[in-house]
């Protein structure tokens, strides 16, 4: 009897979870619509100021010149005519080879993220967004970036131990403080940078990573590729750049 009604509660527990999720994604679409729809607007807003605000220079008045071309004269029947000079056929010229490094590929260097490492995800047809080999393929990147940015701080504390010494010349100590300043504020955005990159690989674990935060549509997996720890779309970011510079 106990094992029934265990099977009857998970029963009714998977149920009631599938009732949630049929109503989360109902919400996301209807905001989705919605968000889509103010951001037409706004659009439209900005080309009509862009529109208004935007005079045409008047055109340049363009003076024709009127050739001049200098008449020849007339041969005189008396004058003997000069043989035509030969011509000396030019030398080729020698081109130098210079030497460098053959510049990356188009497919390449079209999707280059923050892991140079890890090649661009290729899509296959009629696969799904956010498959198993893409979020395995997302957990990879952002796994090694955060061991390089880690491998990064670890190297900073050592060099600033193995360096720290007090220099009797007042410079040597300035250069050194800020040397020391510059590197502690890089490692501190790093910091920052690491953070989100352990939000993205949760967000990867609960089935979010991928989505817009603002309107829920697919963030694209180029832009991803570019940024692993966006948030946003392409569309509902440059609205918010532009929100910050009119509020500025």
């Amino acid at each position: 009897m106990a094992a029934k009604k265990k099977a009857a509660k998970t029963k009714a527990k998977a149920k009631t979870k599938a009732k949630v999720k049929a109503k989360v994604k109902a919400k996301k679409k209807v905001a989705a619509r919605k968000t889509i729809a103010k951001k037409t607007a706004a659009k439209k807003k900005v080309v009509a100021k862009k529109k208004a605000s935007g005079k045409k220079a008047p055109a340049k008045k363009v003076v024709a010149k009127k050739k001049v071309t200098a008449k020849k004269p007339a041969p005189s029947k008396a004058a003997p005519r000069k043989a035509a000079p030969r011509k000396v056929a030019s030398k080729p010229r020698l081109v130098k080879q210079t030497g460098g490094r053959k510049p990356a590929p188009a497919s390449l260097s079209a999707h280059a993220g923050p892991v140079p490492g890890i090649a661009p995800y290729a899509e296959k047809r009629g696969e799904n967004y956010m498959s198993e080999n893409q979020i395995e393929h997302f957990r990879d990147i952002l796994l090694t970036w955060k061991r390089d940015l880690m491998e990064e701080v670890d190297r900073t504390v050592h060099h600033m131990q193995d360096e720290a010494a007090n220099f009797p010349d007042p410079n040597d100590r300035a250069t050194q403080e800020s040397d020391f300043s510059m590197e502690l504020r890089a490692r501190d955005r790093e910091r920052k940078l690491i953070k989100k990159i352990d939000e993205s690989l949760l967000m990867l674990d609960s089935d979010e990573y991928g989505y817009c935060d603002s309107c829920g549509v697919e963030i694209g997996i180029r832009r991803l590729e570019a940024r692993p720890t966006a948030t946003q779309c392409i569309d509902c970011k440059t609205l918010d750049e532009i929100r910050e510079k009119q509020m500025g």
